[in-house]
């Protein structure tokens, strides 16, 4: 999908090309990974350009038009290849600025030390002029054109750890100096309310908040709870049958959409190994997402209301809103 002129003060998506109108979206696969390296994941990282290229051409296939590519700072990102790979297949890429939970950063990264002006200035720079291609590691070289649309947050099982508090406060506050949408790391779907209240305080608004993962904590009651505080949630669990066979979530998404709370829905894979994708011999893939889980959902609920899901609430929640300082 190629950037178009866009008048000023209307809304837009950021993509690694340039900016969208969030009405040219398609169906969005509203959180995943196509280049990571993390030592949290040994011998799980991807960065080869030729294989995603393959990969997310299957996704273009199965009719996935935009991915949010949700690598935050210091795990591998490639900015360079994400334009390459939009280029390559025509799928709109979204990139992340932010920062994971503790344990994706070893000892001494300079992620756990940094105060929260400098964690702030650093999303600041990759939201409003181009993320640094080294992520901010080695010598100063200049920024890669792309600009990240998104803000990436992360916080462990149970417990928001002081070096994770300092990130949400740098997240929360440059969210506030955007209107960027924020994607939060829920670990097994836990701190939902104290994610919320961190992000809050440092001045994001609720409905620029969304929650990953709180399939894998699949508490029909809690979900309403944050969906009722104006937060998106984002369920990434579905072909990953080591947590859950896919009817749970259907189960999960047909309950909210029930409740009311649809327009509080999205949907993801969150492919964050490589054992995950197709293109390095593994599984479900990124088409499983359009192949596999939608035509059972829209079997429920019909097309309308996965139509929202997949199209409506994404385009929503990450176009940046007209007149922001993004």
């Amino acid at each position: 999908m190629q950037p178009e002129p866009l008048a000023p003060g209307t809304p837009r998506v950021q993509t690694v090309l340039g900016p969208v109108d969030p009405s040219r979206l398609g169906v969005v696969d509203a959180h995943d990974h196509l280049f990571l390296d993390s030592p949290a994941l040994k011998g799980q990282s991807f960065g080869d350009l030729e294989p995603m290229v393959a990969e997310v051409e299957e996704a273009r296939a199965s009719g996935i038009a935009t991915i949010v590519e949700m690598t935050p700072i210091g795990l591998g990102r490639r900015p360079d290849r994400m334009r390459e790979l939009s280029w390559a297949t025509g799928v709109a890429i979204v990139a992340a600025s932010g920062y994971h939970r503790d344990a994706h950063y070893p000892e001494g990264h300079w992620v756990h030390a940094a105060p929260v002006e400098l964690l702030a200035d650093r999303i600041l720079t990759d939201l409003r002029a181009g993320m640094h291609p080294t992520d901010w590691l080695g010598a100063d070289v200049p920024l890669d054109p792309a600009r990240a649309g998104a803000i990436k947050g992360g916080t462990s099982y149970h417990r928001i750890s002081p070096s994770e508090a300092r990130r949400l406060d740098a997240i929360g506050g440059a969210a506030a100096a955007t209107g960027a949408a924020v994607l939060v790391h829920a670990e097994i779907g836990t701190m939902a309310h104290e994610i919320v209240d961190r992000l809050e305080a440092a001045g994001t608004s609720a409905d620029r908040i969304a929650l990953a993962h709180m399939d894998r904590n699949p508490d029909a009651e809690l979900h309403a709870e944050v969906c009722a505080r104006g937060v998106i949630l984002e369920y990434d669990t579905v072909g990953r049958t080591k947590y859950h066979p896919d009817s749970v979530v259907l189960d999960l998404i047909e309950r909210m959409v029930s409740a009311g709370h649809g327009s509080r829905l999205m949907l993801g894979l969150d492919l964050g190994q490589r054992d995950y994708l197709r293109a390095y011999g593994g599984g479900p893939g990124l088409r499983y997402l359009m192949t596999a889980f939608a035509p059972r959902l829209r079997r429920r609920l019909g097309d309308a209301a996965v139509d929202a899901i997949l199209i409506a609430n994404p385009a929503r929640f990450y176009a940046l809103p007209a007149g922001s300082a993004g």
